[in-house]
């Protein structure tokens, strides 16, 4: 046999093992793509999105949006609400319906909000009940707005409410109810139930997010710029009334409402400073009531 036969049949041989191996290789790192999308899908399934009757508990958009583009304000267009698919406990009364807010929407970058879990990172499932916290926005309430509009990749920073209520008492919808705002990074309910939160990141500390409902009040113009302040003019009217107006659309008992300061584990949050529980609950009893008890059949 000539060399030079000889050489064109081991390059022969050379290329056709080559070739197998790399058909051996692309074929392993399908296999591995695909098993690595089906355990994140498998993941997705089974951790994300909390149950529609927990969700129906808290305040609900009562109105669909039309967008204003002049200032990245979404204007509110009449539409039914939604019905609430639990029996409820609380009825509102004929003062919440005869108190009528001005309320819009704005437009909340997805970074600075996320999925509710049914499931923390170990896999435990939660069975929390819904919190309402209550926060200041220690400054204006535009510049709150254009910090939740900003996409932030950092989770430090991430940061949003459910609802924003200023200072003429504009409800201001932000991140929708059955999502989970970024209102409080460390923190812990403590209530009838015991210490309550979630961890759902392991690389952060827990906190009441995937339960909570959050909602701020725009602090008035001399508590802006120094967190270091511990009280300041207060709160409008208008505030008071617009936010027991809100909450009183929520079947979040009393005992399961409470503030920043009381749930945040940091030490570094005092919201909402100068807070008058004694007249937001009087506000909150007039625009809802338990609901009667039908003792009828039983008589």
């Amino acid at each position: 046999m000539r060399f030079r036969d000889w050489a064109t049949r081991v390059l022969l041989i050379f290329m056709m093992l080559a070739a197998l191996i790399l058909a051996v290789l692309i074929g392993g790192l399908r296999q591995r793509q695909t098993d690595t999308s089906n355990v994140i899908n498998q993941f997705n399934h089974t951790t994300l999105t909390t149950p529609a009757k927990l969700s129906s508990q808290y305040p609900q958009v009562r109105y669909q949006s039309a967008t204003n583009t002049e200032n990245k304000v979404k204007t509110i267009a009449q539409s039914p609400v939604k019905t609430n698919p639990l029996p409820t406990k609380y009825v509102t009364t004929q003062a919440f319906a005869n108190y009528r807010p001005n309320y819009q929407r704005a437009v909340v970058h997805p970074s600075n909000y996320g999925d509710r879990y049914s499931q923390n990172f170990n896999g435990v499932s939660l069975n929390n009940q819904p919190i309402i916290v209550l926060h200041e926005t220690s400054n204006s309430a535009s510049s709150a707005i254009n910090f939740f509009q900003t996409p932030h990749e950092n989770e430090n920073v991430q940061a949003s409410y459910h609802t924003l209520i200023d200072l003429e008492g504009t409800v201001i919808y932000l991140v929708p109810p059955e999502k989970r705002a970024y209102g409080a990074a460390n923190s812990v309910f403590e209530g009838t139930n015991g210490l309550e939160t979630v961890q759902t990141n392991p690389n952060l500390p827990p906190s009441v997010n995937n339960f909570a409902y959050h909602v701020s009040l725009e602090t008035p113009p001399d508590g802006r710029d120094n967190n270091m302040i511990q009280s300041h003019s207060g709160y409008t009217e208008a505030q008071y009334n617009s936010l027991a107006w809100l909450i009183a659309q929520s079947q979040v008992p009393d005992d399961r409402i409470t503030t920043h300061r009381a749930v945040d584990r940091s030490g570094q949050r005092a919201d909402p400073k100068s807070f008058d529980f004694d007249k937001f609950f009087k506000l909150l009893h007039s625009y809802r009531q338990l609901r009667p008890v039908n003792t009828a059949s039983n008589q």
